[in-house]
């Protein structure tokens, strides 16, 4: 290691802290979004120890929305803006408020590595995380979780309505009766 090098070895932990650092994140949240070992993340953005493993490389390029390759080979100035990745299209108002109202570090994380995906969230879809992240839910199972589960119902509503369309709506109708009894509580015992 020559003297120009810094601790953490190529100068990729100390990249990695100013990528950090441009997103707001703390160790803690840095930690959490990585799912890393918090000594991990410390030595990583205090640059100090060793050159960071791969894995934990590959974690934290996901996490900031980078490739490992672009994590690795580009300067800061140039993932600055390939971090911070796509924004709305001008006209597109309902997306544009959840990248405005958008707070929790998880969220921004899933935001900038999922453009396309946060495209195709709708007006209803969009308020509902943004009410998850108001009311602390968000954090329970993950950004990552919610959207899945936001997706499978959109599916689901779309599956539903190509069957309403055809001869088997009274058998779809017995089906959701059959379920919406099972999941609706029992009424108290007198």
């Amino acid at each position: 290691m020559n003297a120009a090098t810094p601790p953490g070895g190529d100068g990729l932990a100390a990249k990695i802290a100013r990528l950090v650092e441009e997103r707001g994140w703390n160790q803690e949240d840095f930690a959490r979004i990585t799912k890393l070992n918090r000594q991990t993340v410390r030595q990583i953005l205090l640059n100090q120890g060793r050159k960071p493993h791969n894995a934990t490389v590959q974690a934290c390029a996901k996490a900031l929305g980078l490739t490992v390759g672009e994590l690795r080979t580009l300067p800061v100035d140039r993932l600055l803006p390939r971090m911070h990745g796509q924004r709305p299209a001008e006209g597109d108002e309902t997306l544009r408020r959840l990248y405005e109202r958008a707070t929790h570090p998880e969220l921004l994380a899933w935001l900038e590595r999922n453009a396309d995906r946060a495209r195709q969230l709708t007006a209803p879809e969009i308020e509902e995380l943004l009410e998850l992240q108001e009311n602390g839910s968000l954090p329970a199972i993950g950004v990552e979780r919610w959207i899945e589960l936001i997706e499978r119902r959109r599916r689901l509503v779309e599956q539903v309505r190509a069957i309403t369309r055809t001869e088997y709506l009274a058998f779809l109708e017995q089906v959701v009766a059959l379920l919406y009894d099972r999941v609706q509580p029992s009424p108290p015992r007198s």
